[in-house]
């Protein structure tokens, strides 16, 4: 099977308001003008050739690639291979050129199926390419960001949750697909973190998505992101951990001298 690929996505790197880790990935945004097209002509070439070799090398499947863009000079270098389902998989089989066809990881399902198929790959990547399929989607990992741990007592249920004008968050009505989302004031939040579990630094609250982006052309946070960041956390509650008795206290030099 010939490479198939979908859209470039930028990354949310290291944002202390999602992540306690300088350089930590805390989610992605999908849009069709994210780079220049001299930049994504050059990074779809790049990754065909790429996938080519892992063909001959034997690789079969899903893979994703990470690249480094000079946003001065537009130069492309190689971030890394991670050959398998990755974090930013949910923004790519959930796209619209994904429904328009099929979800990549159908494609990946069906090279270990023993089913026969035949696709054309280069009519695939035109379609997946143009600009019309590509909507615009971001999310975001939100992880505890403080050095502390206790144990979480209430954590906003997955759902779709609303903001209102004053920047306000608060859960609309359940559902367990991003699509379900109406606008940007709406994002739909997969919970991780349950009542009962340790919130640590690092933990993962969990994953919230809305339609649009999440940060502005400098690669800031927006205003919107940081608002939904606040409304989510401000959700969580948690109890301290119990000190537990270490017993009696011993007496000086309890031990017998001889």
């Amino acid at each position: 099977m010939r490479t198939e690929q979908p859209c470039l996505m930028t990354e949310l790197v290291g944002f202390s308001e999602l992540t306690p880790y300088r350089g930590g990935w805390c989610g992605n945004e999908i849009l069709s003008t994210a780079f220049p097209a001299k930049v994504r002509e050059k990074a779809r070439d790049l990754t065909f050739k790429f996938g080519e070799q892992l063909r001959k090398e034997g690789y079969r499947g899903y893979f994703e690639l990470d690249f480094l863009i000079d946003k001065k000079t537009g130069d492309i270098w190689l971030g890394e291979l991670n050959p398998r389902i990755t974090g930013a998989s949910s923004m790519t089989n959930h796209a619209a050129f994904a429904h328009a066809d099929a979800p990549l990881f159908l494609f990946h399902l069906l090279e270990f199926s023993g089913k026969k198929f035949k696709l054309d790959v280069d009519e695939l990547n035109a379609r997946w390419a143009d600009p019309d399929m590509i909507d615009s989607w971001s999310q975001m990992v939100i992880k505890h960001t403080e050095d502390t741990v206790d144990i979480a007592t209430a954590v906003p249920q997955t759902g779709i949750y609303r903001m209102d004008a004053d920047g306000r968050v608060h859960f609309d009505r359940f559902d367990y697909h991003r699509r379900a989302v109406e606008s940007e004031n709406e994002a739909f939040f997969l919970r991780i973190l349950k009542p009962g579990d340790y919130r640590y630094e690092g933990a993962d609250i969990g994953i919230l998505v809305t339609r649009g982006r999440s940060m502005t052309k400098g690669f800031d946070l927006n205003e919107r992101a940081q608002r939904w960041i606040h409304g989510i956390k401000q959700s969580v509650a948690a109890k301290p951990l119990t000190t537990l008795d270490a017993g009696p206290v011993l007496e000086q030099n309890p031990f017998k001298m001889l």
